[in-house]
């Protein structure tokens, strides 16, 4: 019987995902995302962050490196793995990623202003824009993701 190896972590990409293929054509995408944890300490707010390894395959990797770039919003969900290995000078060495298993995106909002439209109109106009854009974003996203 399995144990329960579960992770479910919610941050940013730290840089844009690398997508590549193993020597049978299955496609791999590796990106790493920052969590930030903020908690209190003598009455000072304190910040915590995390930067975590994540991989993932097959259409998934595909999706991950289509749609995702730095700075995205993403929750993972996926199990812990641990590769060990010795190094040249003979010294045990491990590392421990997530290989993701469900990755959802996060909504990015684009800014309206700065547009070159005037007034109520440009913002009203804008927006109705950047509401249709992720409607068509969404739409998508949700057809990528039903493989």
């Amino acid at each position: 019987m399995n144990n329960l190896n579960s992770i479910l972590i919610e941050g940013n990409l730290v840089r844009d995902p690398e997508l590549s293929y193993t020597a049978k054509g299955t496609a791999v995408c590796k990106f790493s995302v920052a969590c930030n944890r903020f908690f209190k300490q003598d009455d000072e707010t304190q910040k915590e962050v995390s930067f975590f390894d994540i991989s993932c395959w097959t259409r998934l990797a595909e999706v991950c490196s289509e749609y995702l770039k730095k700075g995205r919003g993403v929750r993972v969900v996926g199990r812990l793995k641990q590769d060990r290995w010795t190094d040249a000078d003979g010294k045990p060495r491990s590392r421990i990623e997530i290989v993701a298993e469900h990755v959802e995106f996060k909504p990015q909002f684009k800014k309206a202003d700065g547009d070159g439209k005037d007034g109520e109109a440009g913002a009203a106009e804008g927006q109705a824009e950047t509401a249709d854009a992720q409607v068509q974003e969404e739409a998508e996203l949700k057809e990528a993701a039903s493989f």
